[in-house]
């Protein structure tokens, strides 16, 4: 995303009434960012071939991307020519030290 964009008209999107004062705009769609993890997904896959597959989740604030990448990337391994193994595990990290 540029600094000069705008983003998009909250009007085009169904904002939750107790988000509607403290939402201006939007600057990434729900959609779109699904588009990019399944793209992102895709790619992983073609570039791991049939290497095992280690997915680490940063708690906490990672899981949602990391569940949907994972949603993704299961769906591509069942309809896939070949099943790749894929070991999923967590860590949780302090920031702001």
């Amino acid at each position: 995303i540029k600094d000069e964009d705008n983003g998009y008209n909250k009007n085009l999107f169904c904002i939750p009434k107790h988000y509607e004062e403290d939402v201006e705009r939007v600057f990434i769609p729900h959609g779109l960012i699904l588009d990019r993890t399944e793209r992102l997904a895709r790619e992983i896959m073609q570039d791991m071939g049939s290497h095992h597959i280690v997915a680490l989740c940063v708690l906490k604030g990672g899981y949602k991307f990391f569940a949907d990448l994972l949603d993704h990337i299961k769906a591509l391994n069942q309809s896939g020519d070949k099943s790749v193994p894929i070991t999923v595990d967590f860590v949780r990290i302090k920031s702001y030290c």
